[in-house]
């Protein structure tokens, strides 16, 4: 069997790429909650939400950690992979993940060593600022990597001369159609993933009967935080949609299964997308819903697919139930939220223990649903890697074998295992010694204890379960 180089690069990307996001959509939320912790800290001297700060930061210092690992590597694929992309686009692409690097990387790595080590060693003011820089960094840093892939579905302010991008205008070409959507639709995911563990872990604890007051406080900031977002990213994943729809009509037509272009377009719940047969095997929607949605009206018209060439075409099964998982899971997010003010109306947020036992279980949703959304976006892009200008085929390396691309493939796979197990693994004792007593505040011999490497920063042996000692 002929291994084909352009399909194992691709699935070589999109499995560093998934790999990798979950945690920086993660890192961002949290960022921010730790920031205001520290902030109400600083403000009100209360105890609880210095240990919740110590307790979270923690758990970021590892998912960091991990974040860092996974990502380092995706930057050599553009070489080793991609070469012709990389050339063509280097004149824009690379400023763009340079200004990463220095405006946002520098201030993160910066910031947070002053966040991890210097707990007790610097004035409170200064650590404040420290985790104030750290969440910053953050979105600097996703606003630039955002930018970059936005300009890839929508290219604007470059003109393509003998093969390469050459930019006309910086403003367009950063701020392009598609950018200033996917950046507050991707914050708001941060928001809300954040949100759902600290959530989730403080139900947990809750469950348990561990650190009441302190966790019943997270709890309750989350649940309102959620109440708000939810809706919001509803609302904005539709002005998404409609952005979609004009720039990328195929997109939206694969997210649909909607294949000839016409009116009165149903909302499909259901349908087995048959892509060689041009249609839909089967198919259960609500009446005239998808062009009331997409268009504002019962009768608005909707592109199909079959505007364009079935190779012009994304994985239409792939994309159409993606996209379900995502808007799935976004819907029990609103339904939780709304969920949490009803009991918190009966006075019953904390003692519902099926409400508390739900919260745990949707710990792993919003990163289900943050990746089955890169997919509907990056898949339904397809075969453009910058959208209606180049394609994969001509932006992979020429000398690419499918045995290199293979061999490389399965190299990431086993190594990103490894980062995986060992790191949630680590992670998962973080979260079950939970927040040290007030007695214990890391201190040793009088002084506080100062990590020497951001996981050490965790401060959890392995040989150590703070539960069972507890029990």
């Amino acid at each position: 069997m002929e291994l084909d180089p352009l399909l194992l690069s691709r699935l070589q990307f999109a499995f560093v790429v998934c790999f990798h996001t979950i945690f920086p959509v993660f890192t961002i939320g949290l960022a921010s909650y730790i920031a205001l912790l520290q902030g109400l800290f600083f403000k009100t001297q209360n105890p609880a939400w210095d240990r919740l700060a110590l307790f979270w930061t923690k758990v970021f210092a590892v998912v960091f950690g991990m974040g860092v690992v996974s990502g380092i590597v995706m930057s050599f694929q553009f070489g080793t992979n991609w070469s012709n992309f990389s050339f063509a686009a280097s004149n824009f692409l690379g400023p763009l993940l340079s200004y990463e690097v220095v405006t946002a990387f520098f201030l993160e790595a910066a910031f947070l060593g002053v966040l991890l080590f210097g707990r007790g060693k610097v004035p409170q003011g200064l650590h404040l600022l420290a985790a104030i820089m750290v969440a910053t960094g953050t979105f600097i840093s996703a606003f630039w990597i955002l930018s970059a892939n936005s300009w890839m579905h929508t290219p604007q302010g470059v003109e393509l001369i003998d093969n390469r991008f050459h930019v006309l205008s910086w403003s367009e070409a950063i701020f392009n159609p598609s950018f200033p959507y996917r950046f507050a639709h991707m914050a708001i995911a941060s928001f809300l993933t954040g949100g759902f563990v600290v959530a989730g872990v403080s139900a947990w604890f809750l469950l348990r009967g561990r650190d009441l007051a302190a966790n019943r406080r997270a709890l309750s900031m989350c649940m309102w935080l959620l109440l708000v977002l939810a809706p919001v990213q509803a609302m904005v994943g539709d002005a998404h949609g409609l952005n979609t729809l004009e720039h990328q009509p195929t997109k939206v037509a694969a997210m649909e299964g909607h294949w000839e272009t016409s009116g009165n377009v149903p909302l499909l719940l259901f349908a087995w997308p048959d892509q060689e047969a041009q249609e839909n095997r089967f198919e259960i929607g609500i009446p005239n819903m998808a062009s009331l949605i997409l268009t504002h009206t019962l009768d608005g018209e909707i592109q199909g697919l079959n505007e364009v060439s079935p190779e012009q075409q994304p994985p239409v099964a792939l994309v159409f139930w993606s996209f379900r998982v995502m808007v799935g899971i976004g819907l029990l997010m609103i339904a939780a939220a709304f969920a949490g003010l009803l009991l918190r109306r009966k006075g019953r947020l904390y003692e519902n223990r099926l409400f508390l036992k739900s919260l745990v279980g949707m710990i792993s949703l919003p990163f289900l649903a943050v990746l089955a959304g890169w997919i509907v976006t990056e898949s339904g892009r397809a075969p453009w890697l910058v959208y209606g200008i180049m394609t994969h085929a001509e932006g992979v390396t020429p000398s690419l074998t499918g045995a290199m691309a293979l061999f490389t493939l399965i190299g990431y796979v086993a190594v990103y295992a490894v980062v995986f197990y060992a790191g949630l693994y680590y992670l998962t004792r973080v979260v079950r010694n939970g927040m040290l007593p007030e007695s214990e505040r890391e201190e040793v011999d009088g002084e506080v204890h100062r990590p020497k490497r951001p996981l050490s920063a965790a401060h959890t042996p392995f040989d150590d379960d703070a539960e069972s000692v507890r029990s």
